[in-house]
């Protein structure tokens, strides 16, 4: 990057960011490596990034926000909880989808959508059901879409004490022949 040939305006700015840069490395460096040390303390925290996509970091924060699973009888309650859910106004047989409720945790929204982004460009069915959702939807809707499902699969997850690689055993392959975890 510094070998480019720019005005001499710009090449101050560069450098000026580049010196920034060395800076923050250092530091970002060591609060990543602590960030990893509490992780490794915490047998959930340690679990949810499993999941493609999912970092230490988004693991952490879904594990202090959310508490205990036993909270929420079920896993669509996380998403209502996160502020993941769109608002509704019904009148009579009429029902409106609008924009998503209020944020319970900006934070920890802003680190799902992220990771569902991440797992999105990883996981072909993401991907997939990513496509379907903005072609129909709007790419903004389908973002907070796959976050919403994110959160549900880290909760259910969470609540079954289960990897990723255990998660295909639910969903659309339940009642399948050799899958024991399916309903039968």
């Amino acid at each position: 990057m510094e070998s480019l040939a720019l005005a001499p305006w710009a090449s101050r700015r560069r450098q000026d960011l580049l010196d920034l840069l060395d800076q923050f490395t250092p530091k970002i460096l060591e609060l990543t490596s602590r960030l990893e040390e509490v992780v490794e303390k915490r047998p959930v925290a340690r679990r949810l990034p499993t999941h493609a996509g999912v970092g230490p970091l988004t693991a952490l924060a879904f594990e202090l926000v959310i508490g205990t699973p036993a909270r929420f009888p079920c896993a669509k309650q996380i998403a209502g909880y996160v502020g993941l859910v769109p608002s509704e106004q019904s009148s009579g047989d009429g029902r409106r989808l609008g924009h998503i409720s209020q944020p319970g945790n900006a934070l920890l929204c802003f680190l799902l959508v992220e990771a569902a982004q991440v797992t999105v460009r990883s996981d072909p069915q993401w991907r997939s059901q990513f496509f379907h959702l903005a072609m129909r939807r709007g790419r903004k809707i389908a973002k907070v879409a796959m976050a919403r499902k994110l959160a549900v699969e880290l909760y259910s997850m969470w609540r079954r004490g289960w990897d990723y690689n255990e998660m295909p055993q639910l969903g659309s392959h339940a009642g399948e022949p050799g899958n024991r975890h399916g309903v039968q």
